[in-house]
């Protein structure tokens, strides 16, 4: 949800790509998308935005990632 929330922060569209076995894209201020993404710790994941705002909306949402979205 704070990835959610974030994500609407923005004008961009964020996207997030995950890798591994079972590849999806998930438009990342969509809480619904973001649920079936079902990426669990370990999942490779990728942040992709598109707009005016673009490298700062990814720059802030991979900082959520680096931060361990406040729980450490």
């Amino acid at each position: 949800m704070q990835f959610v929330e974030l994500a609407n922060q923005f004008r961009s569209r964020v996207t997030v790509i995950k890798g591994g076995e079972d590849p999806y894209s998930a438009d990342g201020k969509s809480v619904m998308q973001m649920i079936i993404l079902a990426a669990t710790e370990g999942t490779p994941l990728s942040i992709a935005a598109d707009g005016e705002d673009a490298d700062l909306a990814v720059e802030k949402l991979a900082q959520l990632f680096t931060d361990k979205f406040g729980e450490d």
